[in-house]
């Protein structure tokens, strides 16, 4: 059993976790049944369910990372965000019991569900910190990643055999009870949490500020920008691609996403070996172009079926091996960013990546009308590795292991404030410059640790 998991606080902190990602896989399979089958709904109504969904990470996370980091107990926020959206979730099953299934409730459930889910994650980035030892946070990254792909493969597969035998709109009563166990789990742990921020001019937009400061923080969220609009690009077609042009029906189509989601179990199990011989950054840069490349073959593909299904199985797990970008960059970010601004930060980074996913979508449907769907998976696929041309001139590559956090004067931060004054920095330059091309630098292991997640490429 992995050390950290043998630590009760987080073993329960990650089953929680784990059992809530189940669910969500659950929840993306039949939600969008449900409005097919029983409410028979057309492609435009599906793009304003998929709308609903996306929609509140753009237009709450500022807020609530704002919000958030003026609060003392996260792990309460979190609590009360699971008891709520196992209730939203519920009231579909419950609504169509009665018949009383609508796709307005469909909407409405899937922007409330989205907007708590919003909450919910940004103070997790704090919780996070509050549980994980600073030396640890590759470790614990790789459990709670290796989790995600367990889910990816086990969800789906418990989604569709709960949909067959009841209903879709039943099958969502269990992913309202992975909320509830989510919720149980927190409710068992009480890590000593950071001080809230105090509030002053400025703190509203602290976060997104401090992002574009930090030259590490600046590329990763390029990088991360540049692979969002792209790959959903990608997956707005991939489905439509594989089974209209290369003819797959949607078992074999199962078939190649399942093997893809175990690729993320390699990633997962190997980050933290891969971190250690490469060094964070690089092993980071390594993820961000196994995440990128492999999907290459996915337009490539064509001739006899062995050939589409190779093609297609090397493209999803290579790709998936690519959590590895996850994990390293998720760690990374933990280990830098004040605890004063976490939530802020969080929430400014997720409005800025998670914002241009609707708009790769919009693209992608644009150019797969105009110019066909096989050379608009090219330019998908394509321009993902653009993201590499943030990464490799920044300070990403150089780091070697996890530094300490970045001490900036941001206006709302005091806790900042006071842990510069801990450590000694003089003068505004020097925070600066720790914040700045200082991390340009190899950080080796005589530079302090510092004890303590979307975010990797997909989040």
């Amino acid at each position: 059993m992995p050390a950290l998991l043998r630590q009760g606080p987080f073993r329960r902190y990650w089953v929680g976790q784990s059992v809530s990602l189940v669910g969500d896989q659950i929840s993306l399979l039949a939600l969008p049944l449900a409005a097919v089958i029983i409410l028979h709904a057309d492609a435009a109504e599906m793009g304003w369910l998929a709308t609903a969904q996306l929609l509140p990470a753009l237009l709450f996370s500022l807020a609530a990372g704002s919000w958030v980091d003026r609060r003392a107990s996260r792990r309460r926020i979190m609590i009360v965000s699971d008891l709520a959206r196992a209730g939203l979730i519920a009231s579909l099953p419950v609504a169509y019991a009665f018949d009383l299934l609508s796709l307005t409730q469909l909407y409405l459930t899937a922007f409330a569900v989205g907007s708590l889910t919003v909450l919910f994650d940004v103070c997790n980035a704090t919780l996070f910190v509050a549980l994980v030892p600073g030396t640890r946070y590759v470790e614990a990254n790789s459990l709670i990643n290796g989790s995600r792909s367990l889910a990816y493969v086990a969800g789906p597969s418990a989604g569709g055999f709960l949909v067959q035998m009841l209903a879709a709109p039943l099958a969502l009563v269990a992913d309202a009870f992975t909320y509830l166990l989510s919720a149980r789990c927190l409710t068992s742990i009480d890590p000593v949490e950071p001080p809230p921020s105090a509030p002053a001019k400025g703190h509203f937009t602290a976060g997104l500020r401090w992002i574009m400061r930090s030259p590490v923080m600046r590329a990763t969220f390029a990088a991360s920008s540049t692979i969002q609009f792209f790959n959903f690009m990608f997956h707005t077609l991939f489905v439509l691609y594989v089974t209209s042009e290369l003819g797959l029906g949607a078992g074999l189509l199962g078939i190649v996403l399942a093997v893809g989601a175990a690729g993320g179990l390699v990633g997962a199990a190997t980050a933290g070996r891969v971190a250690r011989r490469l060094g964070i950054g690089r092993s980071a840069v390594l993820g961000y172009t196994l995440f990128s490349a492999p999907l290459l073959l996915v337009p490539l593909a064509g001739g006899p079926t062995p050939v589409v299904l190779g093609l297609l199985f090397l493209a999803e797990l290579g790709s998936c091996v690519g959590a590895i970008a996850d994990v390293s960059v998720s760690s990374l970010q933990a280990a830098l960013i004040p605890d004063a601004l976490r939530a802020r930060v969080t929430g400014a980074y997720r409005t800025l990546t998670h914002g241009v996913r609707p708009l790769g979508a919009l693209t992608a449907g644009a150019l797969g009308t105009a110019i066909g769907l096989r050379p608009t998976l090219w330019i998908g696929t394509a321009g993902a590795l653009l993201c590499l041309l943030w990464v490799l001139p920044s300070p990403v590559p150089h780091i070697r292991e996890l530094p300490t956090p970045e001490t900036e004067v941001v206006a709302g931060s005091a806790a900042t404030d006071e842990a510069r004054g801990k450590r000694g920095a003089g003068t505004d330059s020097e925070a600066e410059s720790e914040a700045g091309e200082g991390l340009g630098a190899e950080v080796g292991p005589g530079r302090e640790a510092r004890p303590e997640t979307k975010a990797g490429p997909g989040t």
